[in-house]
């Protein structure tokens, strides 16, 4: 390659970092959804410092630091076996506050009774990127 192509290729890169950093409400929602469907506690959790959980097994009290809220989910999820997990629901409700509905279909291991449960998650704008900072459960 020339030096001329790879000076090309360099400004192009440097031209997409800043496309790649951007990121909807809608992009949020889908990767949070392909963490919960593959059980990747932290990929939910992603680049939030606190969120506050409202899950069997959590104080929904306060705020919960990443490590802590990283490893309840963790508990929350390796007793189950997802059957789908679908968005239901992407929202702005106002400037850079966000909410999704996804709903989920499961089955409790060692059992073949199809559960459902609606997730209710609250973002914020951080940046360009919206983080989570609610989880909540509903049956």
């Amino acid at each position: 390659m020339t030096h001329r192509a790879l000076a090309a290729v360099a400004a192009l890169a440097a031209l997409a970092g800043p496309v790649r950093a951007q990121q909807t409400l809608a992009a949020a929602a889908e990767q949070l959804r392909a963490a919960w469907l593959a059980h990747d506690a932290r990929g939910v959790v992603g680049q939030s410092s606190s969120i506050l959980l409202q899950i069997p097994g959590a104080d929904p009290s306060s705020p919960l630091g990443r490590a802590q809220a990283v490893e309840l989910l963790r508990r929350y999820l390796r007793s189950v076996v997802e059957c789908s997990v679908d968005v239901r629901t992407v929202r702005e409700v106002e400037d850079g506050k966000g909410f999704v509905e996804l709903e989920r279909r499961y089955v409790v291991v060692g059992t073949s009774d199809e559960r459902r449960e609606t997730l209710f998650l609250g973002f914020r704008r951080a940046g360009a990127l919206w983080v989570l900072s609610e989880l909540r459960t509903a049956p």
